[in-house]
């Protein structure tokens, strides 16, 4: 089943390589990366920093039962509110594709699918490709958030901390299912638990 979250749509700056080439590109670079950050909102600049922070400094967290469902992810270091946690990472595909992958899924008797609606025609699939974000549970009130960036012109999803988190504590979001008919049981245990997902 997809995940379905609310979008936000950022155009942010390109990523200027740093690289130590020399003192002369270092300056030019750095040049070039303040004027695009002057032009853009304050926002996107910070989505940009810290995506370019994660990248090159991956929080600690770890993938452990849970007592929510199944498998979680759990933070193995204090998050402060509002960091990026981690990148939804799998394979970019269609949405007819992912409809079809989602049934032979099932027809395999795979417990689940990990796929996460990156815009109204692309999914990012991680049940058989992806990082430790796809190990994130649903809570009604969650850890954390999603939200869709877009880098160099494309789109990636990203786990903001809703809250801080401390050591131990497990990351989860909101699915944001749409509402139907056939009901599935939520398990997050909140005081705040809405009962379903959808």
């Amino acid at each position: 089943m997809a995940h379905i979250i609310k979008q936000e749509k950022y155009d942010a700056p390109p990523v200027v390589s740093t690289a130590p080439s020399s003192s002369r590109m270092n300056r030019i670079n750095y040049r070039q990366l303040q004027n695009t950050l002057s032009l853009i909102p304050a926002a996107t600049s910070s989505d940009a920093l810290k995506f370019n922070a994660l990248k090159s400094r991956k929080k600690h967290l770890r993938f452990q039962r849970s007592p929510i469902h199944s498998w979680g992810l759990f933070a193995m270091e204090d998050i402060d509110q509002g960091e990026m946690v981690i990148e939804y990472v799998g394979e970019m595909v269609r949405q007819k594709v992912a409809d079809h992958r989602e049934k032979r899924y099932e027809a395999q008797g795979m417990g689940a699918s990990y796929m996460f609606r990156l815009d109204n025609d692309t999914v990012i699939d991680a049940t058989q490709k992806g990082g430790l974000a796809r190990f994130m549970n649903h809570a009604c009130d969650p850890t954390c958030t999603a939200k869709v960036i877009t880098l160099d012109g494309e789109k990636k999803i990203v786990i903001y901390s809703a809250k801080d988190i401390k050591v131990g504590d497990e990351i989860t979001y909101d699915y944001k299912f749409p509402i139907e008919e056939d009901k599935i049981p939520c398990l997050c245990g909140g005081p705040s638990c809405k009962g379903t997902l959808n």
